[in-house]
């Protein structure tokens, strides 16, 4: 097991035959993901790298039975695609797409609000690196090659500082059991505390790496939840420890507007949720093997005792 997509996950590609859908759908082929097809309106029953073309995701899904989907398409169709994917029955959809109007994100997920929680598709980004299983399957369009198949999860805004970490991880011979980039933008599909949630119900990760930034309050509220209702270890890193208040920092959402939103106080809060600390990206690996120790540790202990 995984989390979002494993080796059998099948999926399709919306905005398939543009020049970015093109380039990362053979990255991804070439990475062993399942693409069963694609969609582009107006171009049904053509064949684009010896792939089925469909006009619609309903189409696409019907004939493929896919149930993940990846958006390559202008900022202007965005919401609409990720709506028609869906309705369509689609189970995870990533928005690589920059630049999606924040109203248009407000739509979507006033939208999603008419499915059922067991039947909402999950939506992760947009402006996102997208998710990889190591070993499994790609969603995405980050270099695979660095990521080695293990057991730690890691949640992030940022796709570099997320590539950064597999890297080290790697370097470590410690493997990842999935890499979800939720996206750096203020309204995204997908928190971390959503991710969070998945990674402690999934029996192949042990523990997970949550790479923040400033701004905005997911990074505490997810801190909370681990607290609150995770026996697995959680470790942090929170960019932007010298950014100014009221400064725009990187990302759209990168911006500290109130308290608790700084890096620094992010940090102090997360501490006292229990959550390891890594104090800049260039240990972030190191802290993970530490919390990792730790809790083997612990759990040692505690079987002594039983």
């Amino acid at each position: 097991m995984s989390v979002l997509i494993d080796k059998s996950t099948k999926i399709i590609v919306q905005g398939f035959t543009g020049k970015f859908g093109t380039f990362h759908a053979e990255e991804m082929i070439k990475y062993g993901s399942n693409v069963v097809g694609g969609v582009t309106p107006g171009k049904g029953g053509q064949k684009h790298l010896n792939l089925p073309v469909f006009n619609t995701v309903k189409d696409a899904v019907k004939n493929t039975g896919a149930s993940a989907s990846i958006l390559f398409v202008p900022p202007a169709f965005a919401a609409d695609s990720a709506m028609e994917a869906a309705d369509a029955g689609i189970k995870t959809c990533v928005a690589i797409t920059d630049g999606i109007p924040s109203h248009d994100m407000i739509k979507i997920k006033r939208y999603m609000r008419r499915y059922l929680r067991s039947q909402k598709m999950t939506l992760v980004g947009p402006n996102c690196a997208g998710v990889i299983s190591p070993g499994k399957s790609m969603l995405g369009i980050m270099p695979g090659h660095i990521y080695k198949e293990g057991r730690v999860g890691i949640i992030g805004r940022s796709g570099t500082l997320g590539y950064e970490a597999a890297q080290q991880l790697k370097n470590l011979n410690i493997g990842v059991s999935t890499s979800v980039g939720i996206g750096g933008d203020p309204i995204n599909g997908s928190s971390f505390r959503d991710i969070l949630e998945k990674f402690e119900e999934d029996d192949e990760t042990d523990a997970v790496l949550m790479i923040g930034e400033i701004g905005g309050p997911q990074e505490v509220n997810a801190g909370k939840f681990a607290k609150e209702n995770m026996k697995k270890p959680v470790i942090a890193y929170i960019a932007g420890l010298t950014a100014p208040k009221g400064r725009v920092m990187g990302h759209a959402g990168a911006i500290v507007s109130a308290y608790g939103e700084s890096a620094t106080e992010k940090v102090e809060i997360l501490k006292d949720y229990g959550v390891s600390i890594s104090k800049n990206p260039s240990v972030m690996g190191e802290t993970v093997k530490k919390a990792l120790e730790k809790w083997a540790m612990t759990i040692q202990t505690f079987l002594q005792r039983s």
